[in-house]
């Protein structure tokens, strides 16, 4: 349909289009270097960072009694390292501590690089 009269319009006919090239104008360069760039975007992007405690596996029954003053028995014990997760992956351990109020995570290990880089494949 034509949008300004409500009519409608002519089917394209092979052969019969006009065709011509587009001229861009020239990018400007702000004297950075590409590769600058791709740092400064690359260290702006937001990352989830999570530490977890332990796990556990129960019944559906049981997690559905579970209510206030409940306790879950997780797989570690009191005083082991906690695993620190970047975006799900495996990157550090470390102990949990209190800091101004809140709770926190001082790093006792770092997962190797070369164990990183494995981690994302």
């Amino acid at each position: 349909m034509n949008a300004e009269k409500g009519q409608p319009r002519e089917k394209a006919t092979p052969g019969k289009q006009e065709v011509g090239a587009v001229k861009f104008d020239e990018l400007q360069s702000n004297g950075e270097s590409k590769g600058s760039l791709d740092l400064d975007f690359i260290l702006e992007i937001p990352l989830k960072v999570s530490a977890e405690l332990g796990r556990s596996k129960m019944p559906v029954g049981e997690l559905l009694s579970l209510g206030p003053g409940s306790v879950i028995e997780l797989d570690k014990n009191a005083g082991e390292p906690v695993d620190l997760y970047l975006n799900n992956r495996l990157i550090a351990r470390g102990e949990v501590v209190v800091a101004n109020e809140r709770l926190g995570v001082r790093l006792t290990d770092v997962v190797s690089h070369s164990e990183r880089v494995n981690n994302l494949r």
